[in-house]
């Protein structure tokens, strides 16, 4: 496999920068799946023979201009926490060169461990694998970072079967073979090169067709259910004079609906602390309870000895229960690193808001016979954190304020991505943001029902509660990862047979 004169020097770099520019609109709102593995081909094609430095240089690129096409809308969030324009432009740089340390860090390992593997494991096994493993590590560290992971793309594509048998990253392996393939037909445009394209593309339909059947069951009948969207802006949730509009704004919305089996109101709904709002949380019970519904919304709670901060929801009317977020969202409800970076955040004026995690056992929500898994906003981007519920769970719930993300791609992201979690998981999903965008999701991942974003509204409908487990609420990420490991440890041995280290 000669080098492509045409990816050497700048040339590369550009291709390596072009591919990360691509990949972000190949997820929601763009849905343009196939830029998924297109941008990972012509990352792998910079890649192949370039030496570590310049791998890690073009990895870096790659990173840098996806993040920064794709998820600068963080932005959104550092000026909604009050802090200044520009140092939140200052932060956002920092956070996108950060992220695009995972690809840089791939590529430079690459280079340096791979070169004696012979060309066709490299290009079609040996890249796809660490990709998902560089993936699996953003997911990872430091409470991780799913965002433009490759196999959301796939929500919307071909290989969305796979979610239920494999999670995103089986999916985003897929795909990855599919860019190594891609590649391996650029260098190597020979006959036995189509001939192994189409083998893997029979594979991969075979596959696809494995996960598009039907791996969970309804568990009784519908359930009536409306979603309420108060539309509440950001910088005007937490005023003291918006409070009693706000929570006249949430029960005005919900009063058509009361007799649903379930009202889901957003993330933090409540706008004051839950022991100040125990007047109205009361009140709300016991209209719930008369119509026959039960609701559930989010409330802060500060509590315990010593006391610490919560975010909540809370199931009243006919049910009871509560639920705490245990996975917060490093520096917007937590700051990572503490005792390193409190100092600097401290010195510079950057408030950071300090939120406990709740405990990893509690107890299920119910309503009636049903068991829900809820979720608040971060946590379902977290497939293998949805799946603890599971299988006892019939539906999952998540409830969000992406008004954080304001008018930008991230609230369409954020909603493709718990699409994935109903799609892995087959149960149909209900979610309720404050903003938008609150849509009823079925157990395929289609979205059967969704209201504008920045409207006040509520969406009446049908869930169904299902019962029975994916491949995947069984043995979650782990068959996905460990095969890329394999994959890895096969090139090693290779490597090791051609006497390269």
């Amino acid at each position: 496999m000669a080098p492509a004169p045409w990816i050497e020097g700048w040339r590369g770099d550009l291709l390596a920068a072009a591919g990360g520019f691509a990949l972000p609109f190949s997820f929601s709102p763009f849905f343009a799946w196939p830029l998924a593995p297109l941008s990972v081909t012509a990352l792998f094609l910079a890649w192949s023979h370039a030496r570590a430095g310049r791998a890690l240089w073009r990895g870096w690129l790659h990173g840098v201009a996806s993040f920064g096409a794709g998820v600068t809308w963080i932005v959104e969030s550092f000026q909604f926490s009050h802090i200044a324009l520009p140092p939140a432009l200052a932060l956002t740089v920092a956070f996108v060169a950060f992220l695009a340390l995972y690809p840089a860090l791939v590529g430079a390992l690459l280079a340096r461990f791979t070169p004696g593997v012979p060309a066709a494991l490299r290009v079609l096994g040996v890249f796809p694998a660490a990709w998902v493993l560089g993936e699996w590590l953003r997911g990872w560290l430091l409470t991780g970072f799913t965002w433009l992971q490759l196999g959301y793309a796939q929500v919307d594509g071909p290989l969305a079967g796979l979610l239920p048998l494999t999670g995103v990253y089986g999916a985003g392996f897929a795909s990855a073979v599919v860019a190594g393939a891609l590649a391996w037909l650029v260098l190597c445009p020979a006959a036995r090169s189509a001939a192994a394209l189409a083998i893997a593309a029979a594979g991969f339909a075979l596959l696809a067709a494995l996960g598009a059947r039907e791996w969970t069951r309804p568990a009784g009948a519908p359930l009536r259910v409306a979603l309420v969207q108060g539309n509440v802006p950001q910088d005007q949730k937490w005023l003291p004079e918006m409070r009693a509009p706000t929570l006249e704004r949430y029960m005005k919305l919900t009063a058509p609906h009361l007799g649903a089996a379930l009202v889901v109101w957003p993330e933090t709904a409540l706008p004051g602390e839950r022991r100040g709002m125990t007047p109205f949380i009361e009140h709300l019970d016991a209209v719930a309870a008369r119509a026959g519904s039960a609701v559930l919304f989010g409330v802060p709670e500060y509590t315990g000895d010593p006391p610490r901060a919560y975010n909540n929801v809370l199931l009243v009317g006919t049910a009871r229960g509560e639920y705490r977020k245990r996975h917060l969202v490093p520096f917007g409800e937590y700051l990572p690193l503490d005792a390193l970076l409190r100092p600097f955040t401290r010195a510079v004026g950057i408030p950071v808001a300090d939120f406990a995690a709740g405990p990893d056992r509690q107890p299920p929500l119910r309503v009636g016979d049903l068991r829900l898994a809820a979720y608040i906003c971060y946590e379902i981007a977290f497939g293998n954190e949805v799946i603890r519920a599971l299988p006892e769970a019939a539906l999952l719930v998540t409830v969000s304020n992406d008004a954080w993300f304001g008018d930008s791609i991230g609230p369409h992201q954020h909603l493709q991505m718990a699409r994935a979690r109903a799609l892995e998981t087959g149960r149909d999903l209900l979610r309720a943001t404050n903003t938008g965008i609150t849509a009823l999701v079925d157990a395929r991942g289609q979205v059967r029902g969704r209201l504008p974003q920045f409207q006040a509204g509520a969406l009446a409908g049908e869930a169904v509660p299902r019962t029975g487990a994916t491949p995947y609420v069984r043995a979650g990420d782990w068959p996905a990862l460990a095969a890329c490991l394999a994959l890895l440890a096969a090139g090693g041995v290779s490597a090791r047979r051609q006497g390269r280290p």
